[in-house]
């Protein structure tokens, strides 16, 4: 009997080495890309075809990315969501093989819509939320246990997706919530994302108005984690922000591109097809800073007549085209 226990600790052993082995692996892949050199010609090519023929874009830079840059090679297609709710999106709605599933089809979705670029994966995770109540803190906002941020970690390798780290700041500021992360930031297949809807610089409580951030705290943020990337030496972080009014982000032509960021304003308004492509028009496209994002919403977007998504090829036609897409 106890040669048999010897021999079944020892497989549970070997198992929990291959399975680490195997998840050092996939993260390891996003690090290994920064030993590729830079192909500055194809980046150009793509930045011009990602234009759609818009004067204003692409958008001049005095240096290109670092090595590894996941953008515009490819496209990243991301489930956004809390574990805490099925109402904050489609991440959180199901449970983790069916949501996982319903990612991956999107993905080849995709894939067929832009045969031209290779799509990536992502689970875009809010890991501070927002809150009426003012909470212990009081800084109306709630951070999610870091066993959660690793269990989204856990099913991103399972297929091969990055991760991003959503902030909702409340009454609190980037500058005191960013750096919390830093251990998660470090890693090559994490990334950033913030919401200016939920930074209440004038007072309000979150949810009755709008809130703002300035490019003042978007160039701290890339500040540090161009930081973050020099000091690990890792690829480019990308650092999403959300939009969809102009008070959102206010100075937006003062944010600083940096090498070891690649800065994408995403679309986040909800709506028919053409209050969408209105928003993008005005909010994106108009005040254009590097790259685009575009979330859709499975439900919000369907409550009013047509009562329907916009379809992979209109997102596609915008000028210019997203090169991350979100699903809430």
């Amino acid at each position: 009997m106890k040669n048999i226990k010897s021999i079944f600790l020892l497989i549970i052993s070997v198992c929990f080495f291959v399975a680490a082995q195997a998840s050092t692996e996939k993260i390891n892949r996003f690090r290994d890309t920064s030993l590729k050199p830079l192909d500055t010609a194809l980046y150009d090519s793509l930045m011009h075809k990602l234009a759609n023929g818009h004067k204003r874009w692409p958008v001049k830079t005095k240096a290109y990315p670092l090595p590894g840059a996941i953008l515009p090679f490819n496209r990243i297609v991301a489930y956004y969501g809390n574990m805490y709710s099925k109402n904050m999106g489609v991440l959180g709605q199901y449970p983790p093989k069916i949501m996982l599933a319903k990612l991956k089809a999107e993905v080849k979705n995709w894939e067929k819509a832009d045969t031209a670029t290779p799509v990536i994966p992502a689970l875009h995770y809010i890991c501070v939320t927002a809150q009426a109540d003012a909470g212990r803190n009081g800084l109306h906002n709630l951070r999610m246990p870091f066993k959660h941020i690793d269990s989204v970690l856990h099913m991103a390798a399972s297929i091969n997706a990055i991760v991003f780290l959503d902030l909702q700041v409340g009454f609190s500021t980037v500058q005191k919530e960013v750096p919390l992360l830093e251990k998660y930031l470090s890693m090559p297949n994490v990334h950033l994302g913030i919401d200016p809807e939920f930074s209440m610089k004038e007072g309000s409580i979150p949810g009755k108005r709008i809130g703002t951030f300035d490019a003042e705290d978007i160039n701290y943020v890339t500040g540090y984690l161009a930081g973050l990337v020099k000091k690990n030496n890792l690829p480019p972080k990308i650092f999403i922000v959300h939009r969809f009014t102009k008070k959102m982000v206010t100075n937006y032509q003062n944010v600083k591109l940096r090498p070891e960021v690649q800065f994408v304003m995403d679309m986040d308004g909800w709506g028919g097809p053409d209050l969408k492509k209105g928003t993008y028009h005005y909010f994106i496209e108009g005040e254009p800073v590097q790259f685009t994002g575009f979330k859709l919403f499975y439900k919000n977007d369907i409550q009013k007549p047509p009562h329907r998504l916009l379809t992979m090829k209109e997102v596609l036609q915008l000028k210019p085209a997203p090169i991350y897409i979100q699903y809430q």
